[in-house]
């Protein structure tokens, strides 16, 4: 899952969000948007930025520099230690779920913990 565009498609599908979408967000047309996703294309350093920001990934991510996914909003110590693309993305978009939904997560968290203890 190396390249610019891979990456791009990746965290686009894994947030359900059609080209069309996110296209549209991100100020570019939705033949475009496929050609960054293809890499026939690379999209400017604003456009850059704006998918980063939209996706909540760090540019150096999306370039392949890093495999850590760092959220723009929470760049702390959590986000360092997980290794794991995917669990990366899960914790990224914690920020967007309910209280009560944080609550029952927190509830499944203590019963794995208990069950390690």
């Amino acid at each position: 899952m190396g390249s610019l565009g891979n990456r791009i498609k990746y965290l686009r599908e894994k947030k359900y969000i059609s080209q069309k979408d996110f296209a549209k967000q991100i100020g570019v047309s939705s033949t475009v948007l496929s050609r960054y996703e293809s890499d026939d294309r690379k999209p400017d350093y604003d456009t850059l930025q704006s998918i980063a920001d939209y996706l909540n990934v760090s540019t150096d991510y999306l370039l392949g520099r890093t495999d850590i996914l760092e959220s723009t909003y929470n760049k702390g110590h959590i986000a360092a230690i997980i290794h794991d693309p995917e669990l990366q993305l899960w914790y990224n978009e914690l920020p967007q779920y309910t209280e009560e939904d944080l609550r029952k997560l927190k509830t499944i968290w203590e019963i794995i913990r208990d069950k390690h203890n």
